[in-house]
């Protein structure tokens, strides 16, 4: 006769400074699928979480900026190939949060891992972009160059959790920023597994940082914290956002708020949280 036993359920912890660790405040809430069941128990993150992720986030963030270009883009490209080799777990959380068929989900599974790959293809070709060459008169040479604007904090889509997550986090990545990501509040399994993935693969602590939670709770934090460099708001309402934008504006952060009706695109979300730097070189003899 065979043994009844009870399923280990796992309980989704946050992704600060390359470790694992439960919210401070010992909260969790549970996650269900689109069908209702019972998927997990997720860590419900805090204000000091938060404010924890965001100075892992800046403590990384000049190391990462000083890699090469070549270098960035090999990290990200790692993440795509420990995202493939896992491509039918990834498709198991996406089709329970998101409450479409398996094929589906394998689908939105592989085009997401594709994006990925086109985001690291990015590292090493937007300074070519997005920089140049600027006409002086005199004998001196004038460069625009791109910088990142630091540390980002990314409110990730609320529906489409694992596609939507990828554009809006790596996005601020391939330029040099480092993320604060606070995923999908009812969908958070798939970025808290690819989190898992990045920690585990090439990606130095504190480059990626997710917080599981509640929106309307944790974003005026984001938008008010002194040290955040830039938010996108894309997982808020179109109204919401325009009111944390106010807010943000108070620590001059730049802003990325969702489009009406339309999807924002993707070479906008990697202007979005890039500055300019001009370098004037004399002309040698």
């Amino acid at each position: 006769m065979s043994e009844s036993r009870q399923d280990v359920r796992k309980t989704y912890k946050l992704l600060i400074n390359g470790a694992f660790p439960r919210s401070e405040s010992g909260r969790s809430y549970e996650v269900s699928s689109a069908k209702g069941d019972f998927l997990a128990n997720v860590a419900q993150g805090s204000r000091k979480d938060l404010r924890d992720a965001v100075s892992a986030a800046r403590a990384a963030q000049p190391k990462w900026w000083e890699a090469t270009a070549y270098n960035r883009g090999q990290v990200i490209y790692r993440l795509a190939e420990m995202a493939e080799s896992r491509r039918a777990e990834l498709a198991e959380h996406v089709g329970l949060a998101e409450g479409v068929k398996d094929g589906a989900a394998k689908s939105c599974v592989a085009r997401s891992i594709d994006r990925i790959v086109w985001y690291a293809g990015w590292a090493d070709k937007i300074t070519q972009v997005l920089g140049g060459a600027n006409p002086v008169a005199g004998p001196f040479f004038n460069f625009s160059l791109p910088t990142p604007s630091g540390v980002v904090a990314v409110v990730a889509p609320q529906e489409s959790s694992l596609e939507g997550f990828v554009d809006t986090v790596l996005a601020p990545l391939v330029v040099g920023n480092t993320v604060v990501a606070l995923a999908s509040e009812k969908r958070p399994t798939p970025a808290v597994l690819l989190g898992e993935m990045s920690a585990t693969s090439d990606f130095p602590a504190g480059l990626l940082n997710i917080v599981t939670g509640f929106t309307a709770e944790l974003t005026p934090t984001l938008a008010a914290h002194d040290d955040v460099d830039g938010i996108d708001f894309e997982g808020v309402d179109y109204e919401d956002a325009t009111q944390l934008a106010v807010l943000a504006a108070g620590s001059i952060k730049r802003v990325l708020r969702p489009a009406q009706g339309r999807e924002v695109s993707a070479l906008r979300r990697l202007r979005a949280f890039v500055d300019t730097s001009t370098v004037w070189h004399t002309v040698g003899q």
